[in-house]
């Protein structure tokens, strides 16, 4: 779904670097592309496919976790240095996930010893995040999450199991509970299909719009009901 460009100028201020987070099949993707092509920013995405140990996370996540987790690290890493080659601030940018995400995964699946060692490499590594001055949270149930995952068919997702999803999910209420280090939209996007609704898509960018014109604080809230979409 192509969106058409909004005219930037209107706007007195704009974020320059956008996160979207949320857990596997909440949206962030195809969200942060539509925002990409409606504000042309440039897109900055993660890479799950180059992980050679999350196909067997997913089957066995006690086996393979730590592996998964470190690396991601060092990916996050690398994508880090990169952006500051390239200056973060040299274009608008968006993004389908929060730098500081990485030790929320690791808290949610490392066993406590696998934890202390990880925590030990992140302190090492000194991993200096850049700040998003807008992150975009899309929440969602377990349920739905879960329906989302199996329905997309992506072969090693298959194996996913709910009560992962289920942690996940209540890993990243726990970490936005807490999360102060840029304005959060917090969205509910269990009747949200960004994919193939456009008028869902359009529902939040006017939310979007608002904020820009006028922020409301350090935390704000989109609830679409079901007879608004």
């Amino acid at each position: 779904m192509q969106k058409e460009t909004i005219d930037l100028k209107q706007f007195n201020k704009l974020p320059k670097f956008i996160a979207v987070e949320g857990p596997i099949g909440a949206g962030k993707t195809t969200l942060t592309r539509l925002l990409a092509d409606s504000f042309s920013y440039d897109t900055f995405l993660e890479q799950p496919s180059e992980n050679p140990f999350l196909p067997d996370f997913y089957v066995n996540p006690s086996q393979a976790a730590l592996g998964t987790q470190l690396f991601f690290l060092f990916q996050r890493v690398k994508q880090i240095q990169e952006l500051k080659q390239d200056d973060i601030f040299s274009s608008n940018k968006v993004s389908d996930f929060l730098l500081d995400k990485d030790k929320l995964f690791a808290k949610a699946t490392l066993s406590a010893e696998e934890l202390k060692l990880y925590e030990q490499i992140y302190d090492y590594l000194s991993i200096d995040l850049p700040t998003p001055d807008l992150v975009i949270y899309l929440q969602a149930e377990t349920k739905t999450l879960y329906e989302r995952v199996m329905h997309r068919g992506i072969e090693m997702e298959k194996t996913i199991n709910f009560d992962y999803l289920e942690l996940l999910n209540e890993t990243y209420k726990e970490f936005f509970f807490d999360y102060n280090r840029s304005p959060v939209l917090i969205v509910n996007s269990d009747y949200l299909d960004f994919q193939t609704h456009e008028n869902d898509y359009n529902l939040l960018l006017e939310k979007l719009l608002d904020y820009f014109n006028k922020p409301e604080g350090s935390k704000m809230y989109f609830n679409p009901s079901p007879t608004l979409i």
